[in-house]
């Protein structure tokens, strides 16, 4: 089993190789060089041909009665490092701002952990390129890759949290992460000169319009006890002040705590887009893309069994966290398949996608502790 020494120096050597998504070829290779090190007895190793810089691991349980899926995201984001570490990102532009190297770090320690102590369930690791872009978890679940004798019956994962004690367990029974929605709004008009509006339909008008109107959803279309962000972020139209813009695009983003409410926000914003489009004599094209980015809806039951043992647990600093307005691709598959995502704490002044994100490695074997735990304590049950 990996030490805290392993686990830091694997950690530093995925921080140096970022890979922006479904490019992870070299986080991939490393991920493979680090299994293959381990006892192979219990372990049968994938590579998705669908997915070819996924990697999966099985680890065949004593008298399974299950199989539980373990997820590790992989890929990093398009940023500059900026912490000065002697381990920074060898590649230009791209760093783990998002702490996905922790997520892989941890999720190698605990399988470490079960290669040389067979589990009585089978136990499924899942390192998921396309987490930032792409929605890998949604690619790999819609191409089959979790079915015959690589299904999961339960599926856990974690999120590193800058702002929890390095090494603390948090959760909630519910939503953790919002389900997010691309929106992209084109409002075509007629264009013409500033000094005869009558002989055009101005585009920019019916982008204000938009703009305005579409607040309206969010005050009078969601109850005050419930939540969700319509932030239209993007506005772009016109060439020169005096002449009537025949094309204005608005670029913004829906987020929201369950699928119902997002597919009923989807609805309200096409409804007022063509209404404005209406009423000011123009054509209007509206693209929503969700993806694989669903809300983080944890099972009540297995969550519920999840927050009891780590609370229970002495050496377990669990923290109880509300739901988020950021967005996890994991959502999609905990749509498909019961799980729970949680927090671990890394201890971190800075934010997530912060160029100077610098995670407390301390969490690195306290994660991989109270992991290994509730998986060992989850196939008693």
């Amino acid at each position: 089993m990996f030490n805290q020494a392993d686990l830091i120096k694997i950690r530093r050597h995925l921080h140096q190789i970022p890979e922006l998504a479904l490019h992870e070829t070299q986080t991939h290779a490393y991920l493979q060089q680090v299994v293959q090190s381990l006892p192979q007895t219990w372990l049968t190793i994938k590579q998705p041909a669908v997915l070819p810089t996924a990697l999966l691991v099985k680890v065949h349980g004593t008298a399974a009665k299950r199989v539980i899926g373990y997820r590790a995201d992989i890929d990093a984001l398009p940023v500059t490092e900026a912490t000065g570490l002697p381990f920074s990102s060898t590649h230009p532009g791209v760093a783990h701002a998002c702490g996905h190297d922790m997520h892989m770090t941890v999720a190698l320690g605990v399988l470490s952990y079960f290669a040389e102590h067979q589990p009585q369930d089978d136990l499924l690791f899942f390192f998921q390129p396309a987490e930032e872009a792409e929605y890998g978890g949604k690619r790999a679940y819609d191409a089959g890759v979790f079915t015959g004798d690589w299904h999961v019956d339960e599926f856990y994962g974690l999120h590193d949290r800058p702002d929890l004690p390095a090494g603390a367990i948090g959760c909630t029974n519910g939503t953790l992460f919002a389900g997010t929605t691309e929106i992209n709004i084109d409002f075509i008009g007629q264009g013409g000169h500033a000094a005869f509006p009558q002989n055009a339909n101005d585009a920019v008008v019916a982008a204000a319009y938009f703009v305005t109107q579409v607040q309206s959803i969010i005050s009078r279309n969601v109850a005050p006890t419930d939540s969700a962000v319509i932030t239209l972020g993007k506005l772009q139209a016109g060439t020169i002040r005096n002449v009537i813009a025949d094309h204005a695009r608005i670029e913004g983003t829906l987020r929201g705590f369950t699928q119902d409410a997002i597919s009923f926000l989807q609805q309200r914003i096409r409804t007022v887009a063509q209404g404005v489009a209406t009423s000011c004599g123009c054509q209007v094209e509206v693209a929503l893309n969700q993806g694989g980015y669903y809300p983080v809806e944890n099972d009540p039951a297995l969550t519920a069994a999840f927050i009891a043992y780590m609370q229970a647990q002495p050496d377990v600093n669990f923290i109880e966290t509300p739901g988020v307005m950021t967005g996890e691709d994991f959502g999609y598959l905990l749509n498909k398949i019961p799980g729970t995502m949680f927090w671990l704490g890394v201890n971190d002044d800075h934010e997530l996608h912060s160029a100077q994100l610098s995670p407390d490695e301390a969490a690195l074997s306290r994660g991989v502790k109270a992991i290994t735990g509730f998986l060992a304590h989850r196939m008693q049950a």
